[in-house]
């Protein structure tokens, strides 16, 4: 009878790698599409004469962008879920894991509303008020920008923190996450303080390289330790 200790054990998901490598390649290919289509995008708060106009001005490229941001929050939320289960597989029990699953569905679903708010403002902002359009776009640019960035900061957080106490990730990616996840926390007061929107384009693409670099490196087993050499450390 074979001990079922011995038997191999199922993969934790789908591999991580290549899951942040799709999210990071949509989203910086809707950024690039954004800019290279209608050069500059309003700040925020600009007159609601000026957004509208950005929007009819450029519609089709900001559906385009709209269109892979959607795109890039489906894997982003799959990612989340399989960094928890490859956690738990780990054997991490601490809050830590379901703490990014919160953030990194939280961003995913942010992100995913806003692409969608983006992509109706494009498709007929022409035929609307200009102050419901500069309203729908700053509720556009909460829910992708700030709404996306805090989340984001507690999908790295999660991984970072159990990965930095039980050296599942090398030290220094470990503390480079937990820089990119305070950020991120930060980035919530953008929102009445205009210069720390500079944090949001730091976690958005900071954050997507730093998790394509921790799914590679996070380990799929623990190494199992033999209880008769740990009984000798312990003695030693």
């Amino acid at each position: 009878m074979t001990d079922s200790s011995q038997r191999p054990r199922r993969p934790g998901g789908p591999p991580l790698g290549p899951l942040a490598i799709v999210t990071f390649a949509l989203t910086i290919a809707g950024v690039v599409t954004l800019i290279a289509g209608t050069g500059s995008a309003p700040a925020p708060f600009a007159p609601a004469g000026d957004v509208a106009a950005w929007y009819a001005a450029h519609a089709l490229p900001i559906r385009i962008a709209a269109t892979l941001q959607l795109g890039a929050a489906v894997p982003l939320g799959i990612l989340a879920a399989s960094v928890y289960a490859r956690q738990l597989r780990l054997g991490v029990r601490v809050p830590g894991p379901v703490i990014g699953l919160y953030g990194g569905i939280a961003a995913s679903l942010l992100l995913l509303l806003s692409a969608l708010v983006t992509w109706s403002l494009a498709s007929g902002s022409s035929l609307g008020d200009p102050g419901s359009v500069a309203a729908l776009g700053r509720l556009a640019f909460g829910l992708g920008g700030v709404g996306y960035a805090v989340g984001m900061g507690l999908l790295i957080a999660g991984i970072a923190v159990p990965a930095y106490i039980l050296r599942l990730l090398p030290r220094w990616l470990a503390l480079a996450g937990l820089v990119i996840a305070a950020a991120g926390e930060v980035s919530f007061l953008s929102l009445v303080l205009d210069p720390l929107q500079v944090l949001l384009p730091i976690v958005r693409f900071g954050g997507g390289a730093w998790l394509i670099a921790a799914a590679f490196l996070l380990p799929r087993d623990r190494p199992r330790r033999d209880p008769r050499l740990a009984g000798r450390e312990d003695r030693s």
